[in-house]
């Protein structure tokens, strides 16, 4: 029964929001889809994102005239809501033509543990996409020798930004290590700057911040020997990665926990803080909302301590069992997974496409360096964006960040995620 403890909390999640089940775009009397059709649920309604969702529709579209598209988008809770509305579907047998899902635990731990999904190697295979995605990627979508989803973008989380003229005024120069940030941070707090933004008013800010300094004191392979329960909470690495997520603390800002992630950027953007660890959608939040400049007004680099590596956040859809519409569901996968779907969707949602040989010319000069570093980087997946752990196991070790963000008590916050451990 273990394996259905994710699902299990969706559906308990579920029956909490099940009203937001009015506001998704489906008929769920039967179960039953036109066959020409295809239901493409999402959690895609904010700027950018949606964007990007519209488009990729409008070109599948074009394609595949014959074929209708429902866009059956749920907003809300950075997609806690469609998570839920989700849950209650597939419980009831009437799940979408595809979803979204992300890579890794999410969809393995909660969809494929389940039986809930319908593997997709003729798919790979028929338009020879095994060497067109990382091989860890695909490993990150697949559970053992089956493949469950085609991943459409790729977000990195392991991404600093930073105030590019607050940088240049201190004579700051970009930290590479855990100890230049600490000296940098120093500098910064003497001169009156916020070292770091932090809006953790969500629960999962903060555990971002955390799963870099994990990856940055172990190391990306002992990143993954963690989470596959080769090491325990309890070895020295991850105390040693504690205590420095601690003294990273120290140099937020004050009022952390009465802001979203938007506002601790405009922090940045204003001046009145030097850098932010945030998933690339900062980004587009920068360009696009704030209307500043990519390499002028801010800059960017990897997080201290994991040069060479990549935080991996990847959005996929795949196959639900139980669907009529088998060969429209797969003409859009197939849509999707193209570098043609990939470079119409990505530029709008500011993230890079998933295959490694999209077309650079499409994308800005962050997504360009991304996107090769993305080729040569060593990939691991995201804890806080549920690719590295169960969504039973995120959900305590949010709660357990949290409580460390305020208490700074190392052993009772190693404690309690050795408590976690066998939810992962």
């Amino acid at each position: 029964m273990k394996k259905f403890y994710s699902l299990f909390l969706l559906l308990s999640l579920a029956l909490v929001v099940s009203a937001c089940s009015a506001d998704s775009k489906t008929d769920s009397s039967d179960g039953s889809k036109d066959k020409n059709s295809v239901e493409i649920f999402s959690w895609w309604t904010g700027a950018g994102e949606e964007e990007g969702l519209l488009a990729l529709i409008d070109q599948f579209k074009e394609n595949y005239p014959d074929i209708k598209v429902e866009n059956a988008a749920v907003a809300g809770g950075a997609g806690t809501n469609a998570k839920a509305v989700l849950a209650t579907r597939m419980q009831g047998n009437d799940p979408p033509s595809t979803f979204q899902v992300h890579g890794g635990e999410e969809l393995n731990k909660s969809w494929v543990a389940a039986d809930k999904m319908t593997p997709l190697n003729d798919l790979y295979e028929a338009n020879g996409w095994m060497d067109k995605f990382p091989e860890a990627l695909i490993e990150l979508v697949s559970n053992g020798d089956d493949i469950y989803s085609v991943p459409v973008n790729v977000h990195r989380g392991n991404v600093m930004f930073y105030n590019m003229d607050v940088f240049n005024e201190h004579g700051i120069d970009v930290p590479t290590t855990l100890d230049e940030f600490f000296v940098v941070a120093e500098k910064l707090q003497a001169a009156g700057v916020v070292p770091l933004a932090l809006g953790d008013k969500e629960s999962w800010e903060a555990t971002m911040i955390f799963e870099n300094v994990l990856a940055a004191e172990l190391g990306r392979d002992g990143y993954l020997q963690l989470f596959a329960g080769e090491i325990d909470f309890t070895d020295a690495r991850v105390v040693a990665a504690a205590e420095k997520f601690g003294k990273i603390l120290d140099y937020v800002n004050e009022d952390h926990a009465s802001r979203n992630w938007q506002d601790s950027a405009q922090l940045v953007a204003e001046g009145k803080a030097a850098m932010i660890n945030m998933g690339d959608w900062a980004k587009g939040y920068f360009v696009n909302d704030l209307n500043l400049v990519t390499n002028q007004d801010f800059g960017y680099f990897a997080f201290p301590g994991t040069v060479g590596d990549f935080a991996v956040i990847t959005d996929t859809f795949g196959l639900p069992k139980g669907i009529d519409n088998v060969e429209s569901t797969k003409e859009f996968l197939t849509f999707l997974g193209s570098v043609e779907g990939q470079d119409v969707f990505n530029p709008l949602k500011g993230s890079i496409p998933a295959r490694i040989d999209a077309d650079p010319s499409k994308y800005d000069d962050y997504g360009k360096d991304t996107m090769e570093d993305f080729k040569t980087a060593q990939l691991f997946p995201s804890l806080a964006h549920g690719s590295a752990a169960s969504e039973g196991f995120v959900t305590k070790a949010n709660q357990a960040v949290n409580i460390f963000v305020t208490q700074r008590d190392v052993k009772n916050f190693i404690d309690s995620l050795q408590n976690a451990a066998p939810d992962m």
